[in-house]
């Protein structure tokens, strides 16, 4: 459509394709799928359900459950999960199933112990609160560690940018006033047939990034499109293919189905201040797709947690399948919103910030003897010194572990047992960020500093024990 459009225009376009087909194939967290497993004997109400280990929330009928593909095993976590579990039954794999109960009158049963396979299931229905974003953050770290998210592994210092979504194929960028696009819309989803039965969750169209829910008879669907996916120190999630058709009813139409990646466009976020995740520029597709970027005069590499191969396939696909007259295009009963405005959560008790937690930092320099640092330790009552230069500036920090080890190992100069490499916190970060950052590297403190690197003061994992013991009691 890309090329119809730039070698005839959009109302040339409009008049000769009858519909564009769309695709796209990532990690869509917000999945699931509703089970019926039909009654025991004794008839039995589910209370605990557990599928290859992995917990289904049973807050349904007796002996419904719904599994979400982000629960995590309870034996292998960050390994497997909802979405392994949901592509086992696709392929016809047996699925060990245990469930207690709560005995009543009429549902007698306590326990099952059994293993089930999706025929034996009276229903499996693909069920997703939030697919297909129109477009998907950028993802870059600018810290000075390694941080691992649901973007996949950022490297420190802008070493890398991850992103995600198939830009020209991507289904809601095709029709993003949604004038084909609603309720009732038949798809294509996860190898099979589905429909869509609203706006998705976190939908927010002023901002380009709409979303979708949608349904679709499991058993029917193909492990091809549905594969459970773990990212590593993070969590487990469910790679789904969903494709849309886009019938081409006017010129607007024609012009947004022959966009191209040098004109759709997303922002590169910058995770290594998780807090606000501030905007480092604008960036279209075609750049991302090229392999790099530039980030502040830094040339940085870039890389797909979605695939294109696998988009392309889906698009293809649903063109086959509509060419063949196995798939009609249906219209839908209800539009979707275009604005609808997406709200942060709202917090009555809200956790406190580094700035209201941390302390003056007991600060020396590289000219200082042990004997001055270790004086500094007993006079001041602290357990951290932090390195600094004339104007402020962070060198690194040094412990009373570390002078011990020194003299230990008869060093005698605070050059040759200060950390340089050191992990910092910022003024403006929550206290759980903090806490995360120094249960992650094993360490009691972390230095304050603000954006130039000047010292602030310091936090320690013993502040933040008592900050929030006063806030959540």
């Amino acid at each position: 459509m890309i090329k119809v459009v730039e070698q005839n225009g959009v109302e040339t376009a409009a008049q000769e394709v009858d519909v564009v087909t769309t695709g796209t194939f990532g990690a869509m967290c917000s999945s699931g799928a509703f089970f019926n497993f039909g009654h025991a004997d004794p008839p039995t109400k589910l209370n605990k359900v557990f599928l290859n280990d992995v917990e289904a929330y049973h807050g349904n009928a007796a002996v419904d459950c719904y599994i979400g593909v982000t629960q995590m095993s309870r034996t292998r976590p960050f390994e497997y999960g909802g979405g392994h579990v949901i592509e086992d039954l696709l392929k016809g794999k047996t699925i060990h199933l245990e469930a207690t109960f709560n005995p009543t009158d009429c549902y007698p049963g306590q326990l099952i112990d059994t293993e089930i396979t999706i025929d034996d299931l009276n229903q499996a229905i693909l069920c997703n609160p939030r697919n297909a974003y129109q477009r998907y953050t950028c993802a870059t770290n600018s810290a000075g560690s390694t941080l691992y998210t649901y973007m996949g592994k950022l490297l420190p210092n802008l070493q890398n940018a991850i992103y995600s979504g198939s830009g020209c194929l991507s289904p809601l960028d095709n029709d993003p006033s949604y004038q084909t696009i609603g309720i009732g819309t038949r798809i294509f989803l996860g190898g099979g047939i589905g429909y869509i039965i609203g706006e998705g969750t976190q939908h927010n169209p002023s901002q380009r990034l709409g979303t979708i829910m949608v349904k679709g008879d499991l058993k029917q669907m193909d492990a091809k499109y549905l594969q459970g996916a773990a990212f590593t120190k993070y969590g487990t999630s469910m790679y789904v293919g969903l494709g849309i058709p886009i019938p081409i009813l006017n010129t607007d139409l024609a012009r947004t189905t022959g966009m191209s990646d040098e004109k759709i466009t997303t922002n590169v976020a910058d995770y290594g201040k998780p807090r606000n995740k501030p905007t480092l520029r604008e960036v279209s597709y075609a750049e991302l797709k090229s392999g790099k970027i530039e980030i502040n005069g830094k040339t940085v590499k870039t890389s797909s947690i979605s695939s294109l191969k696998d988009a392309r396939e889906i698009a293809a696909t649903l063109k086959e399948w509509i060419e063949q007259g196995t798939f009609f295009l249906t219209q839908y009963v209800e539009r979707l919103s275009t604005e609808r405005v997406f709200k942060p959560m709202k917090l009555t008790k809200k956790e406190p910030l580094v700035k209201d937690v941390m302390k003056s930092a007991a600060t020396c320099n590289l000219a200082d003897s042990l004997q001055d640092v270790a004086k500094k330790i007993i006079e001041q009552n602290v357990n951290h010194i932090v390195v600094v230069d004339a104007h402020n500036h962070l060198i690194g920090i040094v412990t009373s572990y570390d002078l011990a080890k020194a003299v230990a190992s008869n060093r005698h100069e605070l050059a040759n047992v200060v950390t340089k490499k050191v992990i910092v916190a910022y003024p403006e970060q929550s206290i759980g960020e903090v806490a995360r950052t120094l249960e992650i590297h094993d360490i009691s403190a972390a230095p304050v500093v603000n954006l130039e690197n000047e010292v602030q003061g310091i936090i320690t994992s013993e502040d933040i024990s008592k900050i929030v013991g006063k806030v959540w009691r």
